[in-house]
C-alpha cells in the first residue's frame, strides 16, 4: 500500500535528487569540460547538431524544471530520451560498469525519469503538471 503522507515527500527525494544530477552535470560541462569540447567529442563520433542541442536543452529542462517542480512530469519524459541515448552511447562503448565509464549510470537516471513521470510532480512543486486524461478519471473513482 502507498503511503498517501509520506509518498509525496519520497517522490520529492527522487525530483530534488535527478535536478541536482542534471545540474552538477551541466557544472562539469560548462566549468571543467568546456561545452565546445563536449560538443566537438559528440560531432566527432558522428551525431547531428540537432541531437546535441536537444541533449543541451533536456539536461537544462532536468536542471531547471524538474528541481524546481516546474511540470516536472513533462519535463522527465522530456529528458528521457535523451539519457536512453546516453545510455545506448556508453553502452557501445564501454560496457556496463560504471567504474569503467560504462552506461549503468545513465540506464538508472533513465530508469528515475520514468519513475518521476509516473509518480508525478511530488510535493512543492511550483507549477504541477496537470494530470494525464486517464490519471483525472482514476482519482474520481
Amino acid at each position: 500500500m502507498i503511503d498517501r503522507i509520506t509518498a509525496p515527500y519520497g517522490a520529492l527525494m527522487l525530483r530534488l535528487t535527478i535536478g541536482g544530477l542534471f545540474i552538477l552535470h551541466l557544472y562539469w560541462k560548462f566549468a571543467v569540460l568546456g561545452v565546445g569540447v563536449w560538443w566537438g567529442g559528440l560531432e566527432k563520433a558522428g551525431y547531428p547538431d540537432w541531437v546535441i542541442a536537444y541533449t543541451i536543452s533536456a539536461e537544462f529542462v532536468g536542471a531547471l524544471l524538474i528541481t524546481l517542480g516546474v511540470y516536472a512530469r513533462w519535463a522527465a519524459l522530456y529528458a528521457f530520451p535523451m539519457m536512453v541515448g546516453a545510455t545506448l552511447f556508453w553502452f557501445e562503448r564501454k560496457g556496463f560498469y560504471f567504474t569503467a565509464g560504462g552506461y549503468e549510470l545513465p540506464l538508472v537516471w533513465s530508469i528515475l525519469l520514468i519513475v518521476q513521470a509516473l509518480l508525478g510532480d511530488a510535493a512543492y512543486a511550483l507549477l504541477p503538471s496537470p494530470l494525464w486524461v486517464w490519471g483525472a478519471r482514476r482519482q474520481a473513482v
